[in-house]
């Protein structure tokens, strides 16, 4: 029999809001925000102690991540449709006739290929992983992360430990 312990942080200070123009089938959408609300489920063995993880870590560690895109556009900087120049000041963003200049200090720069909440949530699935690893006896089995746009509306990844 395999059991398996959870802990859950979402919500509350687990929130960004920001600008994005995800792209689907070659189009383009208008340049939009969302208030996001992020979503974190971490599944593991017991320590010692009998916690999974602790809940003010891990949200103090979501919470570093999902503040470095809050008040942000979310540049999709591995698109395949979009053009993206980086100038000195600037990043300049085009599709189609539309063309966006954002100055640098309010672009969060992701090495994903759209602004999808799925892929978001890759990304900061990926970043927590990565932080969370470095921690005295980080271990735990699954991250999954939702990123959420609007009520009704998530997008989700989950990143299985086993076996890698």
């Amino acid at each position: 029999m395999s059991i398996s312990r959870r802990v859950t942080v979402e919500r509350n200070r687990l929130r960004f809001a920001a600008a994005h123009m995800a792209t689907f089938a070659g189009d383009c959408e208008p340049l939009h925000g969302h208030n996001y609300d992020v979503i974190v489920e971490l599944d593991g063995d017991l320590t010692e102690d009998s916690w999974v993880w602790d809940f003010g870590d891990l949200k103090r560690t979501t919470k570093a991540i999902v503040d470095e895109l809050d008040h942000r556009f979310l540049l999709q900087r591995e698109s395949r449709f979009l053009r993206i120049e980086e100038g000195e000041d600037t990043w300049t963003v085009g599709f189609g006739d539309r063309e966006y200049r954002f100055p640098k200090r309010d672009v969060a720069v992701l090495p994903i290929e759209n602004s999808t909440a799925e892929c978001l949530a890759e990304w900061i699935a990926g970043r927590l992983a990565a932080e969370l690893g470095t921690r005295e006896g980080g271990r735990f089995e699954k991250l999954t992360v939702g990123v959420e746009e609007m009520p009704g509306q998530t997008g989700w990844y989950t990143l299985n430990m086993r076996g890698s």
